[in-house]
């Protein structure tokens, strides 16, 4: 008999995301589950109760059905215990639910015999774990708004125009912490137009930064930043000190801070204070996306828009919620890639396995026994050892490919390449002297040329090299035609062979055109 997936609808003052949407009902259904959703669960995603229908869902009518009917619960936030108290034994939660910080909701999930699944608490550092990574799809969506409200708070544009009105200043964008949430921001407030600037303590998010658009700028503290598992760590007093400084630097210069520092398990460190503040300019905006955790800015008010200082500061803590079509979508995605992990026999029913490393960190309650936290992933098996280099030849009179040319020997060469120079030079005739003379200059120039080049432009040198040295074409096109004049032709098939050498050559000469030009393009920002 396959089971029923139940989809209630959130609690949770002002969240309008639904744990998952129709096109998703259809995959559900493929792999054998039955789906309830109760009814307005999607209404504040834009999702109707008819499109669930029409997806093979059942609308139930009221919370304590859909709860009392459920083999398996997905949800976005955590459930309230109200909400726990109508679950019937034995249910599977998906959901997000911060064990951490959940201790009483934690007690009573187990309670009930019911198997959660933190959606919260998978490994990140697992690739294939990265397609049910619901915490990265709902923070991309959270910097996104970020900007969005950041740009609806300013009184500016975000990009310079020079106008008959007179010329606009591009907008200056700072942005602490550069995780999934930050380089979304970043991204959206290049595509804007604005000039940002950001910062983080792991310092190998440097490229990325850079690459979406972005100056990176760095404290002037050595120090590395990285927690593990993706995640930033608490720096030392020197470095916050230092960072700080940077902090209240940037604060005066710039329109717009957004602050995304989290770390788990820990309140929000504060990053800008009451004085950084005060020294911004008025009209200035702080997207606090850190507000429901305490907040990065000291005058932040979680869920409030307020104005300190002439500065609005906006400490929304439903970012996500607020893009709720979207964010629902890619959450939905989230879950039915898990539930395709826990049921790969397509027939209705889950598995929770132990020996997958993403199910076994997922898992914070197994059948009414808590399981949180999961044991540390096992370090993967160091690389094989290289096999040894051979000992390097003695120096001297060896006679290996690495070994030095002996001074007798050298001596001979040289005496050699002498004499062949002096004969060629006695005997030769004028002619052909010349054109020796140029021949070896231009091995010359051409190799020190060459040698010189940085070696990731050898490919497009070639290439354009190998088009110009196609001037033979000159040489089959004198076979097929020779000068008026000359009244011997070529025979029939030496004339074949140059036709083909025209076009063997023509291929060469714009491909080898075509190929440097995309070399190029490749270095080109």
């Amino acid at each position: 008999m396959s089971l029923t997936i139940g989809i209630p609808r959130e609690t949770y003052a002002g969240e309008k995301r639904v744990a998952t949407v129709p096109d998703v009902v259809e995959k559900l259904r493929k792999l054998g589950f039955a789906v309830a959703v109760e009814s307005g669960a999607g209404d504040a995603a834009n999702f109707a109760d008819a499109t669930y229908e029409a997806a093979g869902a059942t609308v139930v009518g009221s919370a304590a059905e859909l709860w009392a009917a459920s083999d398996i619960v997905f949800k976005v936030r955590a459930p309230s215990l109200d909400e726990v108290a109508g679950m019937k034994a034995g249910t599977t939660l998906i959901s997000f639910v911060w064990p951490a910080q959940n201790p009483e909701l934690m007690a009573a999930l187990a309670a009930k015999q019911a198997t959660v699944l933190a959606i919260d608490c998978l490994p990140r550092t697992l690739s294939r774990a990265q397609k049910m990574d619901a915490l990265t799809s709902q923070a991309g969506v959270a910097g996104y708004r970020a900007v969005i409200e950041a740009a609806n708070a300013f009184g500016r544009f975000f990009n310079g125009q020079i106008t008959a009105a007179g010329k606009v200043p591009p907008a200056k964008v700072f942005i602490a912490g550069a995780g999934v949430a930050g380089l979304a921001a970043i991204g959206t407030a290049a595509g804007l137009g604005a000039i940002v600037r950001a910062n983080d303590t792991r310092a190998e998010v440097a490229d990325q930064v850079v690459s979406l658009g972005g100056e990176f700028v760095k404290v002037d503290y050595e120090e590395e930043g990285s927690g593990g598992g993706g995640y930033a760590k608490v720096m030392s007093e020197g470095f916050q000190q230092a960072q700080r400084a940077m902090y209240a630097q940037q604060a005066k210069d710039v329109d717009i801070i957004i602050t995304t520092a989290l770390i788990p398990g820990k309140p929000a460190p504060k990053l800008i204070t009451a004085e950084m503040v005060q020294s911004m300019r008025p009209g200035s905006v702080i997207v606090d996306m850190a507000a429901e955790q305490g907040g990065n800015c000291e005058l932040t008010v979680p869920h409030e828009v307020v104005v300190r200082h002439g500065v609005t500061i906006i400490g929304y803590a439903d970012l996500p919620s607020r893009l709720a079509k979207q964010s629902s979508t890619l959450y939905a995605t989230n879950l039915l890639r898990l539930t395709e992990e826990l049921c790969k026999t397509k027939d209705g029913s889950i598995n929770v396995n132990f020996d997958d490393d993403a199910i076994r960190g997922l898992t914070v309650i197994k059948e009414g026994s808590v399981t949180w936290p999961a044991p540390p992933l096992k370090a993967p098996p160091p690389p094989a050892a290289k096999p040894a280099m051979p000992p390097p030849a003695p120096k001297g009179h060896g006679h290996g490919a690495g070994a030095p040319m002996a001074g007798s020997t050298l001596a001979i060469v040289f005496g050699l390449g002498s004499a062949l120079f002096w004969l060629v030079g006695a005997y030769a005739p004028a002619a052909f002297l010349s054109h020796f003379t140029v021949f070896v200059l231009a091995c010359f120039v051409g190799y020190m040329v060459v040698w010189n080049v940085t070696p990731a432009l050898h490919t497009p040198l070639m290439s354009v090299t190998n088009a110009i040295s196609s001037i033979i074409a000159i040489g089959a096109l004198v076979q097929i035609a020779p000068p008026l004049g000359e009244a011997v032709r070529p025979e029939n098939w030496i004339r074949g062979l140059a036709f083909v050498g025209i076009v063997l050559t023509a291929i060469n000469m714009f491909g080898g055109f075509a190929v440097t030009r995309r070399m190029l393009a490749m270095f080109r920002k």
